[in-house]
């Protein structure tokens, strides 16, 4: 079982940035695809971005140009950096990982984009 721990969230205001992280467990995080998504309440999760163990990215085009997504394979760590947030994109943000043939999901982290 691969655990995820998502960190970072909070409130900023519109134009502002955040940086969320995610530490996973296990010994071969190298290889796991990492990604991130997003849910409204009332509303299906969606995918924000993801990124190959190879470090291919792909986004969501609401977020394009705005967010990015890097991992550090010596931390165990996934990152989403987010900038000139929008109210829209106000959401619960989920960790996610496909790692042992499985897919695996953290928490999540609350976002508050307002003023």
């Amino acid at each position: 079982q691969v655990q995820l721990v998502e960190s970072g969230g909070g409130l900023v205001q519109p134009g502002g940035s955040l940086r969320l992280s995610c530490a996973a467990s296990g010994r071969d995080f190298s290889n796991y695809v990492m990604g991130w998504y997003r849910q409204v309440p009332g509303k299906q999760r969606e995918l924000v971005t993801i990124i190959s163990s190879g470090g291919t990215t792909n986004y969501a085009d609401s977020v394009k140009g705005r967010f990015t997504i890097s991992r550090d394979n010596a931390k165990n760590t996934v990152y989403l950096q987010m900038n000139s947030l929008k109210p829209e994109d106000t959401a619960v943000y989920y960790c996610y990982a496909i790692a042992l043939g499985m897919n695996h999901w953290g928490k999540g982290t609350l976002v508050t984009v307002s003023s």
